[in-house]
């Protein structure tokens, strides 16, 4: 008896995954790993409600939203050298787009973000159940972070606003949890509320173990032996100033030793599927100036990504996770990661791949959880685009690949 019963549990581990991989373009997907008695082995995911499941009547809302513990771990020194064969150091990063979580002080009904989390007992890894693996197999991950995490009330000078975003504090410890390892603070809704609450926000990502940085804050640090510099701008209003600001930026971080330097823009107008003409003169001034990569979002919408004199410029990203609407127009985004190559105080674009999704596992709904497409038509759609959109481009690039050139 004791054989037949771990034969069938067998059977229905092996079918699961492929059930649940035929299905996640349409539906909730719930993916859990199982030992030999049939019961869930804990990860540091929380597996989701079944489709059909109901919350609980009294499920913990989002204020009192956790985040399970992950296993413990060996600590990583991500500064310490790695070198290849022929001498380099490859760098292995990874950039989603506009990541907002929490209610929307601004509406009296409940928030969409309160009700998804309450169907999921409170744990917040929920959000990244189908992109956590991705984003650990990786050297660094960036989100640009859109919102606040704070207590503090509503900025005075927003209130006519119809979105001022707030997520408790907690929650900023879902990011690293899930292989985020930085996010960027340069947007239109990090004064949501107010001075106080970004002051409250950026300590909650120190207190996370969450890197930021943001105009009067670059980040620089070193990652596998290479001395990194990160930038960040709200272009809005401010394009004749930073044309020439962002390239003294930049020199200075080359001045102190940074060999490879990430310039991040929000810029653009919302659901524009391709830059303006000041964002692309912006862009390629930044790479004279020897920016190594450029990232942009704001539009919600992805834009073509450029090559230019060897680096590449991402427009726009897109939403990765978006609690702001329970469905929007265009919910297809992409996930782009580059493999840069540094020797000799020289950085290489060496490679890249993207990856086409839905800021929903549901194609009905948004349910908050980023997920791959595999559905070859969904892929062709986000391909189709982003090609279309070139064409309002200088130099854009010829293929978007889906997986990298060894593979």
């Amino acid at each position: 008896m004791l054989r037949k019963t771990l034969a069938w549990i067998l059977l229905f581990c092996l079918l699961l995954p492929a059930a649940a991989l035929a299905t996640q373009d349409d539906q909730d997907v719930s993916i859990s790993i199982l030992d030999v008695d049939g019961q869930p082995v804990t990860t540091g995911e929380t597996a989701t409600l079944a489709p059909d499941a109901t919350p609980a009547a009294d499920a913990t809302p989002a204020p009192d939203a956790t985040v399970s513990d992950t296993q413990s771990q060996p600590a990583v020194d991500r500064s310490a050298p790695v070198y290849e064969a022929d001498g380099s150091i490859e760098l292995k990063l990874t950039f989603g787009g506009d990541f907002t979580i929490g209610e929307n002080l601004q509406s009296s009904a409940q928030s969409l973000f309160d009700k998804e989390v309450a169907k999921h007992n409170g744990d917040l890894n929920f959000l990244f159940q189908n992109f956590k693996d991705i984003l650990e197999d990786d050297d660094w991950t960036v989100l640009n972070f859109e919102g606040t995490l704070t207590t503090a009330g509503p900025n005075p000078d927003k209130s006519g606003n119809d979105f001022l975003f707030r997520a408790d504090p907690a929650c900023a410890k879902v990011l690293p949890a899930n292989g985020v390892e930085c996010v960027s603070l340069e947007n239109n809704h990090v004064l949501d509320m107010g001075a106080e609450g970004l002051a409250e926000t950026k300590q909650s990502l120190i207190n996370a173990g969450v890197s930021y940085y943001c105009e009067a804050e670059p980040l620089v640090f070193t990652l596998k032996g290479v001395k990194m510099g990160m930038l960040a701008y709200q272009t809005f209003d401010q394009y004749e100033r930073l044309f020439t600001k962002v390239p003294q930026d930049i020199q200075a971080l080359k001045a102190q030793g940074c060999e490879v330097v990430v310039v991040s823009f929000h810029w653009g107008a919302e659901k524009d599927y391709y830059p303006n003409d000041n964002q692309q003169k912006m862009a390629k001034i930044a790479v004279d100036a020897g920016a190594d990569l450029i990232i942009g979002h704001h539009s919600h919408r992805m834009n073509p990504i450029e090559l230019y004199k060897g680096k590449y410029i991402c427009y726009s990203l897109g939403n990765f996770c978006f609690a702001g609407n329970s469905k929007p127009d265009d919910m297809s985004t992409f996930v782009f990661q580059v493999k840069l190559k540094v020797k000799d105080g020289t950085c290489v674009s060496d490679a890249f791949r993207i990856i086409p999704a839905r800021i929903s596992s549901n194609a009905k709904t948004n349910d908050l959880i980023p997920t791959p497409y595999t559905k070859q038509e969904n892929i062709d759609s986000v391909l189709s685009v982003l090609k279309k959109n070139g064409s309002n481009i200088d130099n854009p690039v010829e293929e978007y690949p889906l997986t990298w050139p060894e593979e």
